[in-house]
């Protein structure tokens, strides 16, 4: 260490010297921060007995500080640009092959050539406040070489800043008029945007400045008044991000959200470092009591609300230069209010799907055995497109079209697929306890939410079985009177038989992906339901003057309104039957075990196959098979809901580690009344209080 600084050139510019000594700080492991720590107290000890070295580091220090621009610093780094964000998705992948050149102009440039590891942000963030502090002192103090001209480097910072100042406040204007985000909230066209009048308060502010640094006499006005503008513009984003549960959302006004308030964030604390007057609140976000709590453990003196926060900000630049071509944190921060919507949706849509009574559970029953009979027809068909030997991809399409157009049907039936409940229902758990979170969780409740799920979805397999078989028995022997043959072959009779055998087959895994396919549809049938909120679906489709024409003007608004409650619904179920019919060709084309197994399809699969072998199967047999469906269908639930309440609780941002407690609540529901857990409490009679009816789907 001691030689690279003997080797310091005090009237160069060059940053190879300085990129050399922060790699000797550097620790080998990223996390080896007591190594940091120890090194850069070396430094400064190493500074302070040789004042040749510390004099000749900060005339280069200060050369290399003045020969650059200070503003991008401040603009871009950690604050997401104005290109949306598919553009700024793709520059952060190319940028992490080919990253973008670097000059000897701007001060963000230097610190990419310095700080070129992408965990450098931790140990330096691991080095505590006052030991940088104590090193920026030592250079500072130190007297320049002796031909070295005036530094100016205080002038050039506080310039930087107000530049940037100026341009975070002309970004949070122009975001502010954006038409999407006036379209979310209306109301700021009544009256004076707050997003154009922080614009005008700034450019004020900033004139006084200049007056001041020019030696114009009088004091320069505080930017109290600024500060709450910008307090406003985080009051209207705030109200649009609420008000995205009801009008929905989309990923280019998340990103709009978050880069006005980064902007507005970066504001704030540019605003309180140039400041004057002493009389600014500091940003709460700064960490300044982490950075005193790292004063008492270095046992100094803590130091001032300026330092702390100028060392706060540089840590936060350092941590966002390291991460700004991750991918992660930029979908991360813009995915999450979408998917927050996504799963809220399914959350209501999940409410249809919740039996309370046992009244409740009979339409269900009612509504999930008519979809079973709707799947024995799809079944036939399917077999059906299978003899016509047509190309795979012919053959995916027919099969995807069966599916899709099935389940479309059934939903527009208001019959229910046992299989759809767990992406809904999971989403209706996690809002349960996003509702619950900040106050104690009664487990109880959340217990008997929990075994309403259960019975429920366990009553509509049941339905959907119950009629699923017998009618694709009798549709295998309706085939068999009409043309004299069966339906399929022996030998394909014993192949559906063997695709449903949990043994002795992959049908669990195929199982599972087809539980993983119902998972997608899940967040499928949401996104469409924001979607259809936040574009206005039912407005847009009445503007429709040939389809208005055509229904007439009293079931135009009604059409309307059903596109819009539905939409999500319908192209869930659109989307999950291709899911299905295209995943066995995508596996057979990739030479992938790709398939699905669905419990339905597999029941009718069974009957199919018995009527095809004439019933002259062993025992042993039937209760492979009929064990192999159950099995199916249990696969297909906890995957689908597993996957989907993971999603629901990452969305909501809850950490649900009451599960032993739930159990154990559920174990005492189910010993004190085994009859109610299974089929729900009796129905309350007339007049008598109960709950509310809700209507399946």
């Amino acid at each position: 260490m001691l030689s690279t600084l003997e080797r310091i050139d005090p009237h160069s510019d060059r940053i190879d010297v300085l990129v050399e000594l922060v790699h000797q700080l550097r620790p080998r492991r990223p996390r080896d921060t007591e190594y940091a720590i120890q090194r850069v107290r070396l430094l400064c000890q190493l500074l302070k007995g040789q004042p040749a070295q510390a004099s000749a580091l900060h005339s280069y220090m200060t050369r290399l500080l003045e020969s650059r621009r200070h503003a991008s610093l401040y603009t871009d780094i950690g604050i997401l640009s104005n290109d949306g964000f598919v553009t700024e998705l793709k520059a952060r992948f190319a940028y992490r092959f080919l990253p973008p050149a670097l000059g000897d102009t701007y001060l963000a440039d230097a610190i990419d050539q310095v700080l070129y590891v992408e965990t450098d942000y931790l140990w330096v963030n691991a080095v505590p406040a006052v030991y940088w502090l104590e090193l920026f002192d030592v250079v500072n103090h130190a007297p320049p070489v002796a031909d070295a001209a005036p530094a100016k480097v205080r002038q050039a910072t506080v310039l930087g800043m107000l530049e940037a100042i100026r341009t975070l406040s002309c970004r949070v204007c122009a975001l502010g008029l954006e038409p999407r985000l006036i379209r979310s909230h209306a109301a700021i066209e009544d009256f004076d945007s707050p997003f154009l009048m922080q614009n005008i308060e700034v450019n004020d502010y900033l004139d006084g400045y200049a007056r001041l640094l020019d030696g114009a006499e009088g004091d320069l006005d505080d930017a109290k008044h600024l500060l709450v503008m910008l307090d406003q513009c985080d009051t209207v984003v705030a109200k649009i991000r609420r008000n995205a549960s009801s009008q929905g959302t989309s990923v280019a006004l998340t990103y709009l959200l978050v880069a006005l308030s980064q902007s507005i964030e970066r504001l704030r604390k540019l605003l309180f470092l140039v400041d004057v007057s002493g009389e600014l609140p500091a940003v709460p976000t700064l960490d300044l009591d982490i950075i005193a709590s790292d004063a008492a453990l270095a046992s100094v003196a803590p130091p001032t609300p300026h330092r702390a926060a100028a060392i706060s900000l540089a840590r936060e630049l350092v941590e966002a230069h390291n991460n700004k071509y991750v991918m992660r944190d930029l979908v991360a921060d813009n995915i999450d209010l979408l998917a927050r919507n996504v799963t809220e949706n399914a959350s209501r849509t999940g409410e249809h799907y919740i039996a309370d009574t046992r009244g409740q559970l009979g339409h269900m029953f009612l509504s999930s055995a008519g979809a079973g009979f709707i799947v024995g027809v799809m079944a036939l068909i399917k077999i059906l497109f299978g003899y016509l030997r047509a190309a795979p991809l012919v053959e995916a399409f027919l099969f995807s079209m069966n599916y899709s157009l099935g389940f479309v049907l059934i939903h527009i039936l208001h019959f229910t697929i046992a299989t759809k409940q767990p992406a809904m229902t999971a989403s209706r758990i996690a809002a349960e306890l996003s509702v619950k979170e900040g106050r104690h969780l009664d487990i109880d409740s959340m217990a008997e939410l929990v075994n309403k799920v259960f019975r429920t979805q366990t009553i509509a397999v049941f339905g959907n079985l119950a009629t699923v078989i017998p009618s694709a028995w009798a549709i295998a022997y309706g085939w068999q009177w009409m043309t004299g043959k069966h339906l399929v072959t022996p030998q394909k009779a014993l192949g559906l038989l063997h695709d449903i055998d949990p043994l002795n087959s992959l049908a669990l895994f195929y199982a599972a992906i087809a539980g993983v396919c119902l998972f997608v549809a899940g967040l499928i049938s949401g996104y469409y339901d924001n979607k259809a909120l936040y574009t206005r679906m039912a407005q847009r489709v009445s503007q429709l003057r040939r389809l208005g024409r055509l229904l007439g003007p009293e079931r135009m608004p009604r059409f309307a309104a059903y596109v819009e409650n539905n939409l999500g619904g319908l192209m869930g179920n659109f989307f999950f039957g291709i899911l299905l019919g295209t995943m066995g060709t995508l596996g057979y084309l990739l030479g992938l075990p790709l398939d699905i197994r669905h419990v339905t399809f597999s029941a009718a699969n069974f009957s199919t196959a018995m009527v095809a072998l004439d019933n002259n199967v062993t025992w042993r047999l039937v209760a492979l098979s009929v064990a192999g469906f159950f099995a199916i269908g249990t696969v297909n639930l906890v995957v689908s809901f597993g996957l989907a309440l993971w999603v629901a609780l990452r969305a909501r941002e809850i950490h649900f580690d009451q599960g032993i407690q739930l159990l154990q609540s559920l174990g005492r529901r189910f010993v004190a009344a085994p009859i109610q857990f299974f089929i729900g409490p009796k129905d309350s009679a007339p007049g008598e209080p109960g709950i509310q009816a809700r209507g399946t789907k």
